[in-house]
């Protein structure tokens, strides 16, 4: 079914981390003419309603051994999990920030900056990249529009690493449909290698097959025509080598790790709301 991920059989032990006695939830799966980019205080603005989690998750998971062991445990699926309210978001200040051309728009905290850099090679014609840092200059996330069409990531079968996807809210943007993909939605997911490798974005495409993916893709697949575009960290995950380098990607020792920085982080907290916040005109 479209927008679901199929649960997968597993022969461990299955485990709901609890975090402050509570049960971690785990959902699988828009130019003034000689202006720059418009930045306006929204001291008083609201996060969006699809911040309350309620919606529908692209699968359920819950956490297994390796939320508190090893990470050669692997993540699998419950049956059932209900959705749960998201994190709250600290920071008290708020701004918007606009292209140009009034492509896109989004809110962030009133410290951070956003700053428009050069689109990546092959985009389409119009497209922006913005680049978004905290006070301190530490890199947060990018938003990129009008990328190309680009296919997934090679995967052979039994080459996927096993993923679970913590937080998956409902984001309102124009997009495509078809048949590997879902309704947009803002993640966190992680996927298991040597490590527990977590990412945040927004998205409207599936992830992998019986639980288990190459590369969890930050990407929406835009509009005939206007080309897809993406909002987060990296523009895709997957289980890195111990050579590689993860950042801006987050790692995390254990699962459970994972499920508090998106439960009690503020830093996520306030990244969910400014990727929720966006607002899309192609």
């Amino acid at each position: 079914m479209k927008g679901m991920m199929i649960a997968v059989p597993t022969s461990t032990r299955l485990a709901a981390v609890v975090l402050a006695g509570g049960i971690l939830v785990a959902g699988a799966a828009c130019s003034a003419e000689n202006k720059g980019p418009q930045v306006s205080s929204t001291t008083s603005s609201q996060p969006n309603s699809s911040e309350s989690g309620t919606g529908t998750a692209e699968s359920t998971t819950a956490a297994t051994d390796a939320a508190s062991g090893s990470p050669s445990a692997s993540a699998g699926p419950s049956e059932t999990a209900s959705a749960g309210p998201s994190p709250a978001a600290t920071a008290v200040s708020w701004k918007t920030y606009t292209d140009s051309a009034k492509t896109v728009s989004f809110e962030l905290p009133a410290e951070w900056i956003a700053q428009s850099v050069s689109p990546e090679p092959g985009s389409l014609a119009g497209a922006v990249k913005v680049e978004v840092k905290d006070g301190e200059g530490r890199y947060i996330a990018a938003l990129q529009t009008g990328l190309p069409p680009a296919d997934p990531a090679a995967c052979a079968a039994g080459q996927g690493r096993p993923y679970v996807v913590i937080s998956s809210v409902p984001l309102d943007v124009p997009h495509s449909d078809g048949p590997d993909t879902i309704d947009p939605r803002v993640v966190f997911r992680v996927v298991q290698g040597y490590k527990f490798f977590g990412s945040y974005g927004i998205t409207n495409v599936v992830a992998g097959v019986d639980g288990h993916s190459c590369e969890l893709r930050n990407r929406v697949l835009g509009p005939a025509g206007k080309g897809d575009y993406s909002f987060g960290d990296v523009p895709a995950i997957h289980a890195f080598a111990a050579d590689e380098k993860v950042a801006p990607a987050k790692s995390f020792d254990t699962l459970d790790l994972a499920a508090k920085y998106v439960a009690h982080g503020s830093e996520f907290a306030n990244v969910q709301r400014m990727l929720l916040s966006l607002k899309v005109n192609l």
